[in-house]
């Protein structure tokens, strides 16, 4: 059985103090950065740009995961693969030519992940989950930290699994939002494999403990 990845999501982090949430992030237990790339227009949140990824870029020594929650994320492709960018995932919603994009991502080395908001059916995938390595789905709207976990995620996890199954594929399935000890284990019995974890993660006393309890949960 594969290990669950654990990424702590950086728009959690405490801005005045990115170094050091860093090389926290580096010393501990984690796996990935999930770093959310927001333009104030996909969603109503604007969260960093090139400059603060490049930043992150020279001391993160892990798996840098970028979610793009941007309009015409095509755009930007090379731009973040330059960034020094390990995955790139794009909204389905914000992709008009979901194909082309995924094999343009391919293309400049990354692997290519694909995002599906609450409200958007995994069967859309069904033509394309040959082409994405990574599928992110929310279990909080997109746009802002420290949200309530969607419960009917458990259920669209399972229908992903069942259709990554069916189509013979490896692709990863990543939860972003609202992931907590209280539901990491069954998350992980539904299917998910890579963890993402902000406000739980950056709001707790003990940072490294509890990246290291979650691994331990998902892993058990």
């Amino acid at each position: 059985m594969s290990t669950k990845l654990i990424a702590p999501s950086i728009l959690a982090a405490d801005f005045a103090n990115l170094q050091r949430d860093i090389d926290m992030v580096n010393q501990s237990e984690a796996d990935w950065f999930h770093i959310d790339i927001m333009d104030g227009v996909f969603v109503p949140n604007i969260s960093f740009g090139m400059p603060v990824l490049q930043a992150i870029n020279k001391h993160a020594k892990k798996t840098i995961d970028v979610h793009l929650m941007i309009v015409d994320p095509d755009r930007y492709i090379k731009t973040f693969a330059d960034l020094g960018s390990h995955v790139l995932t794009v909204h389905y919603e914000a992709c008009t030519h979901l194909h082309r994009t995924l094999q343009a991502i391919k293309a400049e080395g990354m692997k290519a992940g694909v995002a599906l908001n609450p409200h958007t059916n995994v069967n859309l995938l069904e033509d394309t989950i040959n082409d994405i390595d990574l599928v992110c789905l929310m279990s909080v709207n997109p746009g802002f930290g420290g949200q309530s976990f969607i419960e009917n995620t458990y259920s669209k996890v399972k229908q992903l699994k069942d259709l990554i199954k069916r189509k013979g594929v490896s692709t990863q399935i990543e939860i972003d939002g609202g992931v907590t000890n209280k539901n990491v284990k069954q998350l992980v019995e539904a299917g998910a494999d890579i963890l993402v974890a902000g406000s739980y993660v950056f709001k707790s006393t003990n940072q490294l403990k509890t990246i290291k309890d979650l691994k331990a949960l998902a892993n058990s």
